[in-house]
């Protein structure tokens, strides 16, 4: 067993349509909204019904903020090596740090020559590659005296200059299935990036293909733990299992950490356009996986797997298979530890892990809806408290298992989240009126808040909870209110009008900005600041409510997605 000890990374392989580029563009954002670390794009250059990649990551680049960015992988014949070294490292500086380099030698040579390129010998591509990354790594190295040469058979840098260096140290991940490349790798790369789809004995070869990174990696003189191994997957998220990665999210998390612990693979790269999958694979897998190599590491048995034979084996998922089940974000608590309670497991108190809790209607949910406030700080009204729509009452008698309640405790656990943010602007216009803070300042927190980036989308609640990110229309639109209309026609009112109260708090919110802007142009407006941040609270907290009111015991019939419970 070989488990290289580095930190599990997740991420999404997407289509790069360009049919459908604000379909791309809000696939990548809801990777980032639900957690994964990475989002990474074919390349090929020729091919006219695909985006091109370094355009597509350069925009991605500033449509998000937190999540890495890669090609998978980039089509060297077509990307000079040095240009590409400066746009690699222009972009990781722009974009605070987060580009790695996917790099592959070419495959499909007559499209390549077709485009301008050279057609290349498999032989001659691996040293080409080598050439390459050679060449790469000394434009980055800017502190060095001198230029850049490589005068190489296929790529000749004769005293280029060196620079700009990247914000971070830029892995190269390179693509690799022969031996002679799978050396290299362990030569002189960062990490090596295969498809499982491409190793027709699926994970069996995985042993036999790291053995060749590693007796690269030794003969370099390198240990062969600095050298990450990556992995794109595919399958399908079905209720029974059916095959590997084919059967539900506590299948895979078991599959994934047999991966990670047997044959070291640190990064799971999702290839899939569907959005549910991406959800599943982030809030589930991702988690679960983590859990149970974390637990391995330690030298201790992940929670709720007492007994097990292994950390793939059966009954050793980190949750128990319902709560692996439970959803986004989703409170279990697989091991009652110190502290716990109902409102944190979301079940009952008194309830054990995998009990069926049956309840009659609402009151049988071990979750409250938080109750409207009761004092008001404006005497502004954006809407019409009594013109609101009710959801339908639950059905009489309606049984509701753990991971129905903590998708229904889901909801509040979201909200709490933006109720704090609401306390901390308050608190930051207290300090605003004392001087401890200047309004840019206080205009600065506002805006990295997830309140005034998730444009006030049920979606976006949930996502920006567990990831603090921004823009979450992907989501909302492909998934959870689509999903509630379908389940309940009765919840479209109530759907209609918390949609229509999402644009209103995204207008207060706007205008709170806009007040603290006036107020760094004329320090005695702190009044008008305010007014804006009263409305924002009694706003705010009204529809908190309201949601929570009617959409609580919903969820927790229907949960966020189809199949969910």
């Amino acid at each position: 067993m070989t488990d290289y000890g580095h930190e599990l990374l997740f991420g999404g392989f997407l289509t790069p349509d360009a049919r459908q580029p604000a379909q791309v563009v809000a696939r990548a954002r809801l990777c980032e909204q639900v957690g994964l670390d990475l989002v990474t794009f074919q390349d090929h250059p020729y091919q006219p019904g695909f985006l091109d990649t370094w355009t597509l990551m350069s925009y991605l680049a500033a449509a998000t903020s937190r999540i890495r960015l890669a090609g998978n992988v980039l089509n060297l014949p077509l990307r000079q090596p040095v240009v590409l070294a400066r746009s690699v490292a222009s972009l990781d500086l722009l974009s605070g740090g987060r580009v790695e380099l996917g790099l592959g030698t070419g495959a499909f040579w007559d499209a390549i020559e077709a485009n301008g390129g050279r057609r290349l010998a498999p032989g001659q591509s691996v040293d080409a590659l080598d050439e390459a990354i050679r060449i790469i790594r000394e434009v980055w190295a800017a502190d060095r005296r001198g230029g850049v040469r490589v005068d190489g058979e296929h790529y000749r840098v004769l005293g280029a200059k060196r620079g700009p260096a990247p914000a971070h140290p830029v892995g190269i991940w390179v693509g690799a299935y022969k031996p002679r490349l799978l050396r290299l790798v362990g030569r002189t790369a960062d990490g090596w990036l295969p498809s499982l789809s491409y190793l027709p004995k699926g994970p069996a070869e995985l042993a036999d293909l790291n053995a060749l990174v590693d007796e690269g990696a030794s003969a370099a003189g390198r240990d062969p733990a600095e050298v990450r191994r990556l992995l794109n997957v595919s399958g399908r998220f079905t209720r029974a299992g059916a095959g590997f990665l084919d059967g539900p999210p506590q299948q895979w998390a078991r599959e994934l950490t047999d991966l990670v612990l047997t044959h070291g693979t640190s990064g799971f790269i999702l290839g899939t356009d569907d959005p549910t999958s991406i959800q599943l694979f982030a809030q589930e897998v991702a988690p679960a996986v983590r859990e149970l190599v974390a637990a391995e590491r330690a030298g201790s048995t992940a929670p709720g797997s007492a007994g097990s034979s292994g950390p793939a084996g059966e009954g050793a998922p980190a949750r128990s298979a319902e709560d692996a089940s439970a959803g986004p974000g989703s409170v279990t608590s697989a091991g009652s530890g110190e502290g716990g309670s109902a409102a944190g497991s979301g079940r009952p108190a008194g309830a054990q892990p995998g009990e069926v809790v049956r309840a009659g209607g609402v009151a049988g949910l071990a979750v409250t809806p938080t109750p409207a406030p009761q004092v008001r700080h404006s005497d502004h009204r954006l809407w019409d408290e009594s013109t609101r729509p009710v959801a339908p009452p639950a059905p009489p008698g309606h049984v509701y298992s753990p991971q129905a309640q903590a998708a229904g405790g889901h909801l509040v656990d979201v909200h709490d989240h933006l109720r704090r943010e609401l306390s901390e602007i308050r608190d930051l216009l207290d300090q605003v009126r004392r001087g401890v803070v200047s309004a840019g300042d206080a205009r600065g927190v506002l805006n990295r808040m997830t309140m005034r980036q998730n444009n006030w989308t049920l979606g976006a609640y949930c996502a920006a909870y567990c990831t603090l990110v921004t823009q979450h229309h992907g989501l909302e639109d492909d998934a959870i209110f689509p999903h509630l209309r379908r389940a309940d026609p009765g919840l479209v009112p109530v759907i209609d009008r918390l949609a229509q109260e999402h644009v209103v708090i995204h207008d207060v919110v706007e205008g709170v900005d806009r007040a603290l802007v006036a107020l760094i142009e004329d320090p005695g407006r702190l009044t008008e600041l305010q007014r804006a941040v009263d409305v924002l609270t009694d706003t705010l907290l009204s529809h908190l409510s309201y949601e929570e009111q009617n959409l609580v015991e919903p969820l927790a019939r229907y949960g966020f997605y189809p199949g969910q419970l």
